[in-house]
């Protein structure tokens, strides 16, 4: 359900980005906060998902562990903050910098400590948090503030608008988590530990750089060979192909702490049936929402906006990228505890291939003298293969670490995906755009879901959809093999 609510309240802030603040002023807001998001994942120093294994591994009182974390994220969250505040250039390097930019900064703490705290939350099994901090303050904070901006101000109020939503979702984040920990009574600053903890996380914030940066690289690349109309376009495209991506995010509050579980009682069976499940459940509903805006593409872009496209084979690229990339982000949640530095190795190279593939494709399409719309796709189509070798490496590391196989795949997918295109393809072809997104996009993702509930679910998946918690456990209780379903 928090995926849905954070699929439908991303929709207005694109509409109005597109609509009223145009393409150019969307490439320019893109690349700034791509620049503040690189330095939040650096500054939470791999907190996000570092967490969990403290908490499952150590004996200090749990406020006293998040309150470590907090300190440590916000040593570096300074240190990122100093660095833009004094050099802004790094985030606006095509454009005049006045206004309300100088706030801009100050969302590195922001997110940094929301993760952490989203993060300590979901160990505690308060998944609910992230719901309403991710899916319901933030989205539909930035789009309000964006669209009430625009009465005052075209130039600020894409900016103005991150800033006050990443604000706001880090209170929806702290309020629960003062409830759910209290406060950390007899707690004293440890500088020497909060060192200690930021050396051993660095190949995790590495880890977590690399796969936010093989998200947004390509923009960076893309803004060095093109305009920033065409980075505005890209980002739209990015935005709506992220959207599958988001179902991740929403299994991985809960998969992150399950494995570390499994991994301090050393059940490694567990940890590979878990991560195929998970894997398969991912793996499918990102390939039907692929499926379903994809093949309506060109109306899901238009809605943005007509100069918007222009996109629309890009987008049909990043979405098959985000269902390439599912096999790798599930089997990173266990590699980054088992073997951290040969994960991060496999991401750093990943990231290299993407940027130097991105910039051969564009440069090559340049040459042979193919216009800059299609130039646009070049690092779309790398990230494609970037993300494949990604996959194939991840999972192969993954079950050659724990001696288990660890790939989710079911052949229920090809046929799901043949239902989906069979009824897509005449949405595409016979529909007007209105009738694609209101009729076509529910069809095609319900009739593969459909193949996908009849075909590729087990007893156990079927189970898990329709349980209560309760039941859930006494499941556990009467079956050692099907632990790892908890």
């Amino acid at each position: 359900m928090g995926f849905v609510i954070r699929l439908i309240a991303r929709l207005p802030f694109l509409f109005i980005g597109g609509q009223i603040y145009g393409a150019a002023a969307l490439g320019r807001f893109a690349y700034a906060v791509l620049i503040v998001e690189l330095a939040a994942q650096l500054a939470s120093l791999g907190l996000k998902r570092g967490l969990a294994q403290q908490l499952a591994g150590d004996s200090r009182p749990h406020s006293h562990i998040v309150a470590d974390a907090m300190l440590t994220a916000l040593f570096g969250s300074v240190v990122g903050m100093m660095i833009l505040g004094s050099f802004p250039q790094a985030m606006f390097p095509n454009s005049a910098i006045h206004g309300w930019e100088w706030a801009l900064p100050v969302t590195v703490l922001a997110i940094a400590w929301t993760d952490i705290s989203l993060a300590a939350l979901a160990y505690h099994n308060n998944v609910g948090a992230t719901v309403r901090a991710r899916s319901i303050v933030e989205p539909w904070t930035i789009s309000l503030v964006a669209f009430l901006w625009s009465y005052w101000s075209l130039r600020d109020g894409l900016i103005i608008a991150y800033v006050i939503s990443m604000i706001a979702a880090l209170v929806a984040s702290l309020i629960p988590l003062a409830r759910e920990f209290g406060v950390p009574r007899g707690w004293r600053p440890n500088l020497g530990l909060s060192w200690r903890t930021a050396r051993r996380n660095m190949p995790l914030a590495a880890a977590d750089a690399v796969e936010w940066g093989s998200r947004r690289i390509d923009i960076a690349v893309l803004g060095l060979f093109l305009s920033p109309q065409f980075v505005g376009v890209y980002y739209v495209a990015q935005q709506v192909a992220s959207l599958p991506a988001k179902l991740k995010t929403s299994f991985e509050p809960v998969l992150g702490p399950v494995i570390a579980r499994n991994l301090a009682a050393n059940d490694l069976g567990a940890v590979a049936a878990q991560v195929r499940q998970v894997g398969f459940w991912i793996l499918a509903a990102q390939a039907g929402i692929a499926l379903a805006l994809a093949l309506p593409g060109h109306a899901v872009m238009a809605l943005v906006g007509a100069d918007f496209t222009v996109g629309t084979a890009t987008l049909g690229f990043l979405l098959a990228a985000e269902v390439i990339a599912a096999t790798a982000v599930v089997s990173e949640a266990a590699l980054i505890y088992v073997a951290r530095h040969k994960n991060m190795g496999i991401s750093l190279t990943m990231l290299a291939l993407q940027a130097a593939l991105s910039a051969m494709f564009i440069i090559a399409m340049r040459k042979v003298g193919w216009p800059e719309a299609w130039q646009a796709t070049g690092p779309a189509a790398a990230l494609c293969v970037a993300l494949g070798f990604a996959s194939v490496a991840k999972s192969r590391l993954l079950a050659q670490t724990i001696g288990h196989s660890v790939l989710g795949w079911r052949w229920a997918l090809v046929l799901a995906i043949v239902a989906g295109f069979a009824v897509g393809l005449p949405v595409r072809l016979f529909l007007p755009p209105l009738a694609q997104l209101l009729i076509g996009i529910p069809l095609i993702f319900a009739t593969f879901g459909y193949v996908i509930w009849t075909r590729g679910f087990g007893r156990e998946d079927r189970l898990l959809f329709k349980m209560r918690k309760a039941d859930i456990e006494d499941l556990a209780a009467a079956s050692e093999a099907d632990k790892f379903i908890v």
